[in-house]
Formats: C-alpha cells, structure tokens, sequence
C-alpha cells in the first residue's frame, strides 16, 4: 500500500478542492445544492479517488480508481465554465482554476501511464 500523503498529485488535487470549496462560497444560495454541490463533489473526488487507489493490491484497481478521477478533473473543468458563463467566477479566477485542473488531469495521464507500464502486481 502506498501512502497518498506523499503523492504530489494528490497535494495538488488537495488543494484545487480547498480552492474550490472557497470560490463556491459566493454562489448565490439557490444554486446550494446544484451547481456548488456538484462542483464540490467532482473537486473532492479527485484526491478521493486518489486516495482510495493508493489502498488497492493490484496496478489494474489502482487504474480504475485513477480513471474516475480523471473524469472529475473533466466534471470539475465544465462546472467551471459552466459557473464562468453564469458570472459567479471572474475570468482571472476561472483561468486559474482551469489551468490547475488541466494539470492535475496531465498528472494523472502521466501517473496511469507508468502503473499500466509497470509489472502487475
């Protein structure tokens, strides 16, 4: 078992959801348990799954695990321009925000490369 802690991507991914639980503060309160849920719930689940992957034996489970945390990088991506478009994030923000993301998803692209290269374990 490996300890996420140390995972550099799984700080990151850390940090992206404390960002965005602070950039979801200022939605308005209608959008409480829709769009600031969802955003919280995809960012979260990026250093989640993250974590959860680092608890399972075989490469092919940490794989899956991994996977969906690429697909909240994804979910997470939308919701941004989603609450750009709609004018609850300012562009510099969201251009942050975006950018951290995207590398987190760069991260992880690279992360599931080596554990599908790696001898099974």
């Amino acid at each position: 078992m490996q300890d996420f802690r140390k995972l550099v991507v799984w700080e990151k991914s850390h940090a992206f959801t404390i960002r965005v639980y602070g950039a979801t503060r200022a939605f308005p309160k209608e959008e409480l348990f829709v769009l600031t849920s969802q955003f919280r719930r995809a960012a979260s689940s990026i250093p989640t799954n993250i974590a959860e992957s680092c608890g399972r034996t075989s490469n092919a489970d940490r794989a899956r695990f991994l996977d969906m945390a690429v697909g909240s990088c994804c979910e997470a991506e939308y919701q941004i321009h989603l609450a750009t478009d709609l004018g609850y994030i300012d562009k510099p923000n969201a251009t942050d925000l975006t950018a951290a993301v995207q590398e987190l998803r760069k991260m992880l692209a690279a992360y599931l490369a080596r554990l599908r290269t790696s001898t099974p374990r």
